[in-house]
């Protein structure tokens, strides 16, 4: 019998497609890509490596030590050279090995064009003869899915192979040529990226639209009539003497209460239609990314995880498509169950079709269950929350196939003098597919009984006062929604674009909302000017299309690489020169009337990595004359950002008539700074008696070495470190203001080993409470919750704060054994138990200082 070997990208794709193929298969993983441009051991020397070859004494010198470098040559028609990843030479060894003993070797990695490209990569390492190499495809892990994927075995598409490399080196070439300009012109730590660049220049925008925004307030009208003593209807007043009723002065609404009161108020017209509401399209990336954070309040990162396990274990379909396409196969099952479930009324005669989107890329299905007949999947799989993704996606996919929602649509005018008024009203008539998404109840309207003609009764005037908003700020979601407006990324990008700008520190996410840092508008501010193509909407969409027809073999992969590069190099050229001779503009400190309290020198305002701070002009002295003072700046949108204030105090410019950050110094100082800073110098000191947040005038010790511990801002928000060099103790400030609770020392646990490793146990605390984890972290990465036995049997090595823990009860009223459990918005530990690897719902608190039973198992 002829042995083959199948390779997937994940264990667990291997594990479920293990299932479905018979003894003959060795399925293995490759755990994602093995081979990339550099090693990994080298990347901590790229960026010294790339900035040595930029100081090159000749250009062709530095071309060939920057092309040594990054791994790939422009001027040699874009030659790679490629390393496997220090952590995959186990894997690619035992792969060749089994290679040596089998007839045929099927690559059955993704779909997508990073699939194609990983296939190639492993044909390449494994080598040997290529004809014993085959390229299977398949949107479903099911059996049906498979069996047909191996009866249509292909080669590898080399096209798609190009247009991933294409994509690659570009952002190779962009992000390790760009970056060491950026380190010596702005600020150590920067770094550019093709797409995510782009993205950052979306939210900064929005931000200065937002900041130089100033609100007006206007006042609505809304006026309660009646018919009958039990029929009311409040209308809005929207024309005065033909014109759109706007008030914009509170003394004017007086005059016009007192005309309406003296009003007849008469039904003018009223006019009915009837609206079908067609059933929405199913998912593709972009939307499920959307509708997950709205509806679940999942990130786009944690979407695609779960998406990807998911798929995984064979419940949904490939979850990187951008069309909405779907098999004849999966309408029939799905138009059958919903004639079961549903009704014929609730089945349209013909099955829906939707068309994709212009920037739709792959002929792939729309996101779906692998079988509708599925409602709940099986929890020891997967979590909850995957449970919770997975019945989006059904409900999504079965609503995408039923008929139009149908409403009533009411609209009454009302004439009242000079004074006109309406109502519009929509009433369900069958609910349709919303039966699925969206249970509407069935209302009956105040309007069915108004008729023209009618002569309606004052009940009451209210006046409601409003204030014109700016653009609302990106949420993840919507940034996605954007993205794909605008043709920037692909469905297989944009997990990777949002999660890494935020990484970056380029954008901070608060409340759902994304923010710009001051060093995200910078880099986009400065990156417009010397590399205008890379944040050109257009151009990034129009090169994303240029990928889409080397794909489809219709354009050369290094014709577009050599026509990029070649602007590239100009403008990286053009950027290395002085600003004055239209070079990359500094990121120069500009200086403030406020001195220094340990020098007396002039301090400046300086943006870093970490935020905006006050630096003295001393740092830049002789090194025996040095002085580093630095005060923190608290920008008030984080003090007052709970706070919903209708109108905001703009301050503006002197310089650029610009608005301006504002920052807190301290409770009797603030400072406002100009938002083109620091490209102008405008600033303006205001004194005064501020609030304040408490961090900002505590003394905190360190709980280590007993000193005192100071306020610095980092990358990752605002935290106390100690002032002794040789201890850096660190402490959190939280988002509510307050500083972290110091962190638990970790304990030693010997007695307690390891299941997947040789090592034991070491007692940790971390943002979900306290742990046990591999002692050879990161070597091995075992974790699990403490048992309260275990605790118990060593509760003369546990610190005071959590030796309470030891003293919970030990089992159920089952007898299963309990574990420590922690609530994170409490910040509380509780103890619940765990039955064959599951938690039960059993739970106790510890309260009033003894351990109290909430739930018990019945």
């Amino acid at each position: 019998m002829q042995k083959s070997l199948v390779i997937v990208e994940s264990p667990a794709k291997a594990k479920t497609i293990n299932q479905y193929l018979g003894c003959q298969y060795i399925v293995k993983s490759s755990i994602g890509h093995v081979r990339d441009l550099l090693a990994k051991k080298n990347k901590k020397k790229t960026n010294k490596s790339i900035k040595k070859c930029q100081n090159s004494a000749s250009n062709a010198d530095e071309i060939n030590c920057l092309m040594k470098t990054i791994g790939i040559n422009p001027y040699k028609n874009w030659q790679a050279e490629y390393h496997i990843l220090p952590e995959k030479e186990k894997i690619i060894s035992e792969l060749k090995t089994i290679s040596n003993q089998v007839d045929y070797i099927y690559l059955a990695t993704d779909l997508d064009r990073e699939g194609e490209a990983i296939a190639w990569h492993l044909k390449e390492v494994i080598g040997g003869d290529a004809s014993k190499f085959k390229r299977v495809v398949f949107n479903e892990i099911t059996k049906k899915s498979i069996k047909k994927a191996f009866q249509n075995v292909s080669d590898i598409n080399i096209p798609r192979v190009q247009a991933q490399q294409a994509r690659r080196f570009m952002d190779r070439i962009v992000g390790y040529m760009i970056s060491p300009l950026l380190w010596k012109k702005i600020a150590r730590g920067l770094s550019a990226g093709r797409v995510q660049s782009v993205a950052v220049r979306i939210i900064s925008e929005r931000e200065h639209v937002i900041k130089n925004f100033i609100p007006k307030e206007y006042w609505k009208c809304n006026v309660s009539l009646f018919l009958k003593k039990d029929i009311n209807v409040i209308m809005d007043l929207t024309h005065y003497k033909n014109k759109k009723f706007d008030v914009f002065k509170k003394c004017e609404l007086d005059s016009f209460a007192e005309t309406i009161k003296k009003s007849e108020f008469v039904v003018k017209s009223r006019e009915d239609k009837i609206l079908h509401i067609t059933a929405p399209t199913p998912f593709i990336t972009s939307t499920l990314q959307q509708s997950s954070s709205i509806i679940l309040g999942f990130s786009v990162k944690k979407t695609m995880f779960l998406a990807q396990k998911l798929y995984e274990k064979g419940y949904i379909t490939y979850m990187r498509t951008d069309s909405t396409y779907l098999s004849k196969h999966a309408i029939k099952k799905v138009r059958l169950y919903i004639k079961k479930h549903y009704g014929d009324n609730y089945l349209p005669k013909m099955a829906n079709k939707y068309a994709n989107s212009q920037y739709s890329q792959e002929a792939h299905e729309a996101i779906r269950p692998s079988d509708v007949e599925i409602e709940y999947i099986n929890t020891n799989n997967v979590n909850l929350e995957a449970q919770k993704l997975y019945t989006l996606i059904r409900k999504q996919f079965i609503a995408s196939q039923m008929s139009s929602a149908i409403y009533k649509s009411i609209t009454i005018v009302v004439t009242a003098d000079q004074f006109k008024l309406q109502k519009n009203e929509k009433v369900i008539i069958f609910q349709g597919w919303k039966k699925v998404i969206k249970k509407e109840k069935q209302e009956t309207s105040r309007c069915l009984s108004l008729n023209i003609g009618n002569i309606l009764n004052l009940e009451k005037i209210i006046f409601i006062q409003k204030f014109t908003k700016p653009l609302a700020r990106f949420n993840e979601a919507s940034l996605v929604r954007e993205l794909e407006k605008k043709g920037i990324g692909r469905p297989s990008t944009y997990s990777s674009i949002t999660s890494k700008i935020q990484e970056r520190g380029y954008v901070k996410i608060k409340e759902k909302q994304l923010y710009a840092e001051k060093m995200g508008e910078i880099l986009t501010t400065r990156l417009q000017k010397n590399f205008s193509n890379l944040l050109d909407y257009n151009f990034t969409a129009n090169m994303e299309k240029k990928l889409d027809e080397i794909a489809d073999n219709k354009i050369k992969w290094t014709d577009v690489l050599d026509a990029f590069f070649k602007d590239f190099s100009k403008r990286l050229e053009q950027a290395k020169k002085a600003p004055e001779e239209g070079g990359m503009e500094l990121n120069f400190v500009v200086m403030t009337s406020i001195q220094c309290s340990s020098c007396c020198k002039k301090m400046g305002i300086k943006n870093a990595m970490t935020g905006v701070f006050l630096s003295c002009s001393g740092y830049d002295a002789p090194l025996q004359d040095r002085c580093k003072q630095t005060i923190n700046l608290i920008p008030l949108n984080d003090i007052h950002h709970s706070k919903n204030n209708s109108v905001k105090n703009i301050h503006q410019c002197n310089e650029c008539k610009m608005a301006m950050d504002s920052y807190l110094i301290n409770h009797k100082l603030k400072i406002h700074v100009c938002i083109n800073n620091p490209s102008c110098i405008g600033y303006k000191l205001e004194e005064g008696n501020f609030d304040s947040p408490s961090y900002l005038s505590a003394i905190v010790k360190c709980e280590k070495c007993q000193n005192y511990m100071i306020l610095k801002n980092g990358r990752f928000g605002k935290f106390f470190i100690c002032m002794t060099k040789q201890c850096k103790n660190t402490r959190k400030v939280l988002a509510n203001g307050e500083i972290s609770e110091p962190k638990l020392e970790p304990i030693n646990f010997p007695q307690l080993l390891c299941k997947e490793s040789d090592a034991w146990f070491v007692l940790r605390e971390g943002i979900s409470g306290i742990f046990f984890a591999a002692n050879t972290f990161p070597k091995s990465r075992e974790t699990r919750s403490p048992f309260i036995y275990e605790l118990d049997k060593f509760k003369n090595l546990l610190p005071e704060k959590i030796r309470y823990l030891a003293s919970a009860p030990k089992v159920d009223n089952k007898g299963n054994n309990t574990i420590v459990c922690f609530n994170r918005k409490t910040k509380q530990y509780y103890i619940g138990s765990k039955k064959n690897g599951k938690l039960t719902n059993w739970s106790a608190m510890f309260l009033e200082k003894k351990w109290c039973i909430i739930n018990k198992i019945k």
